[in-house]
């Protein structure tokens, strides 16, 4: 899943994508509210944390901008206010939750699990994915062959997730990339190579197809 953070004060920002990229979200990062605006616009974005005070277009208009414009991405709303005015105002523009700083990192990291999660339900969408006899709980974040456990690192669940959501179609190397690092990811593209060897390696070796020249396909038939 796709974050994106819009945080001025640059130290609080690198450290939140730092910690949620190791619980395996793919993490954007601007630091003025119009660039925040247009990436949320633009970006295919599952949840977007939003401090208040921001240079250029505050948090307010952020939110109420994108609500104007029928986007329903979730919205956690940061800010070092913490009137009740202020938290009304924030709601009321559209924002799906409010917390305020300072905050502990392990609450944050629970209400993101838990906007996710209602954003999923609320879509009538199953966490629980079955190709024959591979079962992935997009939730739990557990992966089951032959009902057998299998552990896979963050980013490696990451990465089948993405086959997974799009099971029997082709899914590209860029939008592997996109979805599992960011937009701003300038290594070696073929990291989807190395991991997708892995996970041939954990789960079985022809259950995720290459197709040349066009990406990879998660088999449906056991």
């Amino acid at each position: 899943m796709r974050l994106l953070i819009v945080e001025d004060e640059k130290r609080l920002a690198l450290s939140l994508a730092r910690g949620l990229t190791a619980e395996g979200y793919a993490v954007d990062v601007v630091h003025d509210g119009r660039e925040g605006l247009h990436q949320a616009s633009e970006g295919t974005y599952d949840l977007v944390i939003l401090d208040i005070m921001l240079p250029g277009l505050n948090g307010y208009r952020v939110c109420a901008a994108l609500r104007a414009a029928g986007h329903d991405v979730p919205i956690l709303m940061l800010t070092a206010k913490d009137g009740e005015y202020d938290e009304a105002e924030g709601l009321d523009t559209g924002a799906d939750d409010y917390l305020t700083k300072p905050f502990s990192y392990v609450v944050l990291v629970a209400r993101v699990k838990a906007l996710l999660r209602r954003r999923g339900q609320g879509a009538g969408a199953s966490p629980v994915h079955v190709h024959g006899d591979l079962k992935v709980d997009t939730a739990a974040r557990r992966v089951f062959l032959c009902e057998a456990e299998i552990a896979l690192t963050a980013k490696e669940f990451s990465v089948l997730e993405q086959l997974v959501l799009r099971a029997g179609e082709v899914v590209s190397k860029s939008e592997i990339l996109e979805h599992v690092w960011d937009f701003a990811y300038d290594g070696d593209p073929n990291i989807v190579e190395v991991y997708v060897s892995t996970l041939r390696r954990k789960l079985r070796a022809g259950l995720i197809r290459t197709v040349r020249g066009a990406g990879y396909r998660l088999e449906t038939s056991p």
